[in-house]
């Protein structure tokens, strides 16, 4: 018998049910759903990273507290690493966002970052300038050099060096000290119906800067809107986050840009690392809308431009 097994039969006292896979994510958690005669539940599998469990648990909590939408946890298994979960569905925000839908949508997501930034962040990792440098950094190690084989030459690697300390410096010039969720994108967004917008996959936060969740929400890898559309939401959340009205739209709208910019190099590292180091190659088909959002920033940017040259070099 599987140990999930023993510990629903066993332990939970469950019986006469069947098992669905629900996903296999970039980390080393699984996730299953445990269907009964009237019921179902999402198990949590960390037992290949046992501490992962501890996070989720105090992130949970601290999300709970500050009212944002999570799922319920009804049993864990710390020992095993397995947590008993409210089922929310197959329905991420990815499958319901198109034209029509997108506002109202991304509204209700953006209302629920204004949430996480009430919360409680004692003790949380900072995003501060060297974890902000190490990221953008995998891009190069994991992207050009280990995935396209691309090496810089000396001018490249100065243009580059130049280029992330720039991006890391505008990062940290904006506000600082908020709940960042990390990977607060379409397809950890799920709607469990009546319009209820719930969040998962929050365990890795961080403290860091205010646009953080916005650009990962907003300029998402996984779908993309017209920039006039996502910039009228980026003011939007500015006017209801309150208290930054000596900001103006223009600081506000760049901030953004560099924090999503931030974002897009490392997640070249990161989707070049899950296939090579954890033969994860699915990720390798999301680089392209990766790539355009990059190259769009870049053509807004005149500080941008050496990033240009390389970005060129290998996808003209």
């Amino acid at each position: 018998m599987h140990p999930i097994e023993a510990w629903v039969s066993n332990d939970l006292g469950f019986s006469d049910y069947r098992f669905e896979v629900v996903s296999d994510d970039a980390s080393y958690r699984k996730y299953y759903r445990l269907i009964l005669k009237d019921k179902t539940y999402i198990i949590m599998d960390s037992s290949m990273q046992i501490e992962s469990i501890y996070p989720f648990i105090d992130i949970s909590v601290r999300l709970l507290k500050a009212k944002v939408q999570i799922p319920r946890r009804y049993a864990q298994n710390l020992h095993d690493g397995y947590l008993l979960l409210e089922d929310l569905g197959n329905t991420h925000l990815l499958d319901i966002l198109n034209d029509m839908s997108y506002k109202l949508l991304y509204m209700k997501s953006i209302h629920e970052i204004l949430k996480m930034q009430e919360a409680d962040t004692t003790g949380l990792e900072p995003y501060d300038e060297e974890f902000l440098m190490f990221e953008m950094k995998l891009m190069q190690e994991w992207y050009l050099e280990k995935h396209l084989w691309v090496r810089l030459n000396d001018e490249e690697q100065k243009d580059l060096d130049k280029v992330l300390e720039l991006i890391k410096d505008e990062v940290i010039s904006q506000p600082q000290g908020y709940f960042v969720h990390r990977d607060f994108h379409s397809r950890n967004i799920m709607f469990a119906g009546r319009g209820k917008v719930s969040v998962i996959d929050y365990q890795d936060a961080r403290v860091g800067a205010i646009t953080y969740d916005l650009a990962s929400l907003l300029k998402d890898v996984y779908i993309k809107f017209d920039r006039e559309k996502i910039l009228e939401l980026v003011i939007e959340f500015k006017e209801l986050k309150g208290g930054l009205q000596d900001i103006s739209n223009e600081q506000f709208i760049r901030w953004f840009d560099f924090m999503s910019i931030q974002r897009h190099i490392k997640i070249l590292g990161i989707f070049a690392r899950l296939k090579i180091r954890d033969n994860k190659p699915a990720y390798i088909n999301d680089i392209p809308m990766t790539l355009e959002y990059i190259k769009e920033t870049i053509s807004l940017y005149d500080e941008l431009k050496p990033l240009e040259k390389i970005i060129n070099k290998v996808a003209p």
